[in-house]
C-alpha cells in the first residue's frame, strides 16, 4: 500500500446527530477541505471527509481506479455517517462536487447539497485524452491567494481524466434526480472549471430550493481561497435552516 501523503489523511470527527460528507478534487486531497471540516466540527457536527481512493499517495496509484473507487469512497464515507446521524448533508470541491451531486441523485435520504465548482463539463480536459502521453501537467493549486498552496498531485494521469470524464457524463445525466435543497457556489474567475457547469446545475436540478452565490475573489480552489470564511458561513446557515424545518 502506497504512503499517504502528509496532509492528505481521511479527518473524521463524532458530533451531534446531523452529519457532514465532505469530499475533495479531482487529484486533490483532503487538504483542500481542511477549512471546512475542522469549522463543521467546531459547530458540532458530525464531519467526515475521506481521501478518495488513489488519491493523497502518488499519480501512479491514481491512474489504477476507476470512477467508481471514488464513488465508493464517498459511499463508505455516508454509510459511516447513516450509522451515527439522523440527517446527512453533502459537501464537494470541484470533483468532490461531481461526487457530491451523484450522492444527492442516489441517496433520496440525503438533506441537502452543496457542490462548489462542482464538474459536469471540462472541454479541455476531455480533448486531451486523444494525447499519446501518460501524464500531463497538474491542475492543482488554483487559487487567488498567493500565500495559499493546494497539496495536490504534481502531474495528471491521462487514464483517470477518461474516468474522470465518464464520472461528469454520468452525473450530468442524473442532475433531474436531484430533490433535495441545494447550495451552489461558483468563483467567477475558475482555471480549471468554466463557471458555466454551475449554471447548467442550477438549471437542471428539480430542488424546490435552490441558490447559487457567485464568489468574487477566489479561483478554483476557493475552500482554501479568500472566501473560504464566506463560504464556512454561509454553509452552516444552510445545515441550521434545513436542520429545523423537519
Amino acid at each position: 500500500m502506497e504512503k499517504v501523503m502528509h496532509g492528505a489523511e481521511e479527518m473524521r470527527f463524532e458530533g451531534n446527530e446531523v452529519g457532514i460528507l465532505v469530499s475533495h478534487g479531482f487529484t486533490g486531497t483532503t487538504q483542500s477541505m481542511k477549512p471546512l471540516v475542522e469549522a463543521y466540527a467546531r459547530a458540532g457536527y458530525t464531519v467526515y471527509c475521506p481521501r478518495l481512493k488513489g488519491h493523497g499517495t502518488s499519480p501512479e496509484d491514481m491512474e489504477s481506479t476507476s470512477h467508481m473507487d471514488w464513488v465508493h469512497s464517498v459511499e463508505e464515507a455516508y454509510t459511516w455517517l447513516k450509522e451515527r446521524c439522523s440527517k446527512i448533508f453533502v459537501v464537494g470541491l470541484s470533483m468532490g462536487g461531481t461526487l457530491a451531486l451523484y450522492m444527492a441523485s442516489e441517496y433520496r435520504d440525503i438533506e441537502g447539497v452543496i457542490p462548489i465548482n462542482a464538474a459536469i463539463d471540462i472541454p479541455a480536459l476531455e480533448n486531451s485524452q486523444g494525447t499519446d502521453e501518460r501524464f500531463l501537467d497538474a491542475i492543482g493549486s488554483d487559487i487567488k491567494d498567493p500565500a495559499t498552496v493546494e497539496l495536490a498531485y504534481d502531474r495528471t494521469p491521462v487514464k483517470s481524466i477518461g474516468e474522470l470524464v465518464g464520472l461528469m457524463g454520468k452525473v450530468k445525466d442524473r442532475l433531474d434526480e436531484i430533490h433535495c435543497p441545494i447550495m451552489i457556489f461558483v468563483s467567477d474567475e475558475d482555471h480549471v472549471v468554466p463557471p458555466h457547469n454551475s449554471e447548467v446545475i442550477f438549471e437542471s436540478v428539480f430542488s424546490e430550493h435552490k441558490e447559487i452565490i457567485h464568489l468574487e475573489n477566489s479561483y478554483h480552489v476557493a475552500t482554501l481561497d479568500h472566501d473560504k470564511d464566506m463560504i464556512i458561513e454561509r454553509t452552516l446557515e444552510f445545515f441550521q435552516m434545513y436542520t429545523n424545518t423537519k
